[in-house]
């Protein structure tokens, strides 16, 4: 009887959102955070709203508060020219939609990890083994969707990290509707170490790998067989690479040189946390 019961039970689950205040008043969650980005996007207040479907009423009201509670615009409207004129976010406005972007992918990846064990009201909560937590690839960078190209059979999703280095990923189209996929949307993106390929000297040479990521070693960590290669890319994200050692002493790497990632867009994986 107790199985049968449990089995009938519906799977609790933990949703959030987060939200930035000045003092006591709330600046913006979500919502606020999705209009500036339509505004950034569409360069006006009215096009921006037709986008995120509200008002311009609504629409001009919430970015009021916003530049209001902020202390200083973060939208800003020009007028004159041909165009009779445009509106766009501050260099404040812009920064701000780009570090809730960031927070809110670590807060949806959190949320995530907290989900599976949290409410399973049959198991004791340990935080320490959530925390503790860890995917198996060793390289995993939070992003935003900037780009998708839909494909009979696979789609085409370009995405950008936190550094403004793009990458290139090519999943099933079932994947894109199973995780929402749509500009806009934060995402996580996991690549083995072993899928890295490196190079150097490709200075005016063509390779077929479609993310060629720039950088420096960082550090070597040699091994019997196989060595790991850290490289750091633009903006400072890190990134292991697992190579041979006789590609190690080919390639004449060592700390400091400059050396090239490659990684083809199907070895991208790509998750984004409900």
């Amino acid at each position: 009887m107790s199985s049968r019961k449990k089995s009938n039970q519906t799977r609790l689950r933990l949703e959030g959102s987060v939200w930035i205040k000045a003092g006591e008043e709330n600046l913006g969650g979500p919502g606020r955070i999705a209009l500036l980005r339509a505004v950034a996007e569409q360069g006006s207040i009215t096009q921006a709203a037709k986008a995120y479907g509200m008002s311009y009423k609504a629409a001009w009201d919430a970015i009021d508060a916003m530049n209001r509670v902020a202390g200083e615009p973060l939208v800003e409207r020009s007028t004159g020219g041909r165009g009779g004129g445009s509106t766009r976010l501050t260099e404040r406005g812009a920064r701000l939609v780009e570090r809730y972007t960031q927070i809110e992918a670590v807060h949806r990846r959190f949320l995530g990890l907290v989900d599976a064990a949290a409410v399973d009201l049959d198991r004791e909560f340990s935080l320490l083994d959530v925390i503790n937590m860890k995917a198996s690839s060793r390289n995993q960078f939070q992003g935003v969707v900037t780009s998708l190209r839909e494909g009979a059979v696979n789609d085409e999703v370009e995405i950008e990290m936190p550094g403004g280095q793009p990458l290139v990923a090519i999943i099933p189209r079932e994947s894109t509707a199973e995780l929402g996929l749509r500009v806009g949307v934060a995402v996580m993106v996991l690549i083995q170490s072993s899928n890295v390929l490196l190079a150097t000297g490709l200075d005016g040479a063509r390779v077929s790998a479609r993310n060629q990521l720039a950088g420096k070693v960082k550090a070597l960590r040699p091994g019997a067989v196989n060595a790991e290669v850290e490289l750091e890319l633009a903006g400072g994200s890190l990134l292991v690479a697992t190579v041979t050692q006789a590609s190690v002493q080919a390639l004449g790497l060592k700390t400091g040189s400059k050396a090239t990632a490659l990684v083809k867009a199907s070895d991208l994986v790509l998750a984004v946390l409900a």
